[in-house]
C-alpha cells in the first residue's frame, strides 16, 4: 500500500506540474500602511496601496501592478476588493481612498455613504460641515485657526 500511496502522490504532483489540476487562485489582497487595502505583488512580500495599481508606475518588482490583464478595462479588470463604487454608478475610486477624509467620489459617498461605513473623524481631523467640496464631514486639524473659514459654522477658527 506504500507503493500505491507513492504512485498516487507522484501522479498528483505530475498533474499539478503539468497544470492538469486547477490550482488555488493566487490572492493578491493584503493590508498596506495604516491597514489600508493593498495589492500583494508576485514576490509575496511587497504590499502596495490599492491606488498604486494601474497608476502607470511599476511599484511591483516585475511590474504586475501595471499589466494589461489588470489595467485593460478599469475598473472591471480590477479585483473587486481594490474598487469602491460611488453612489453615482458612473464613478468609482480605489478602496484605499474610502474613508480617507477626502471627497474622492464628488458626492461624499466614499466618506459618508452607508456603503462606505467610515468611522468618525480621526484625531487629526475636526468634525464640522466643510465649506469646500474637497472635504465631507471633517477638515484636517492643520487648517484650524489659520485665518480661513473651512467650516460653515466657523468652528475651525474659534473652537478647534
Amino acid at each position: 500500500s506504500a507503493i500505491m500511496l507513492f504512485l498516487l502522490s507522484a501522479a498528483v504532483t505530475l498533474a499539478l506540474v503539468l497544470g492538469l489540476l486547477p490550482r488555488a487562485p493566487v490572492t493578491h489582497f493584503c493590508a498596506a500602511s495604516s491597514n489600508q487595502t493593498g495589492f500583494l505583488c508576485d514576490d509575496r512580500v511587497t504590499c502596495i496601496l490599492a491606488s498604486q495599481v494601474c497608476d502607470r508606475i511599476s511599484n511591483c518588482r516585475d511590474g504586475e501592478d501595471e499589466q494589461e490583464k489588470l489595467c485593460g478595462d478599469l475598473p472591471h479588470s480590477l479585483p473587486g476588493y481594490l474598487v469602491f463604487h460611488c453612489s453615482n454608478p458612473k464613478y468609482w475610486v480605489y478602496a484605499d481612498q474610502r474613508c480617507d477624509g477626502m471627497n474622492d467620489c464628488g458626492d461624499c459617498s466614499d466618506e459618508m455613504g452607508s456603503l462606505a461605513a467610515c468611522p468618525p473623524c480621526g484625531l487629526e481631523w475636526w468634525s464640522c460641515s466643510p465649506v469646500l467640496y474637497e472635504y465631507c464631514s471633517c477638515v484636517p486639524r492643520r487648517l484650524c485657526r489659520d485665518g480661513i473659514q473651512h467650516c460653515i459654522s466657523w468652528s475651525d477658527e474659534y473652537i478647534c
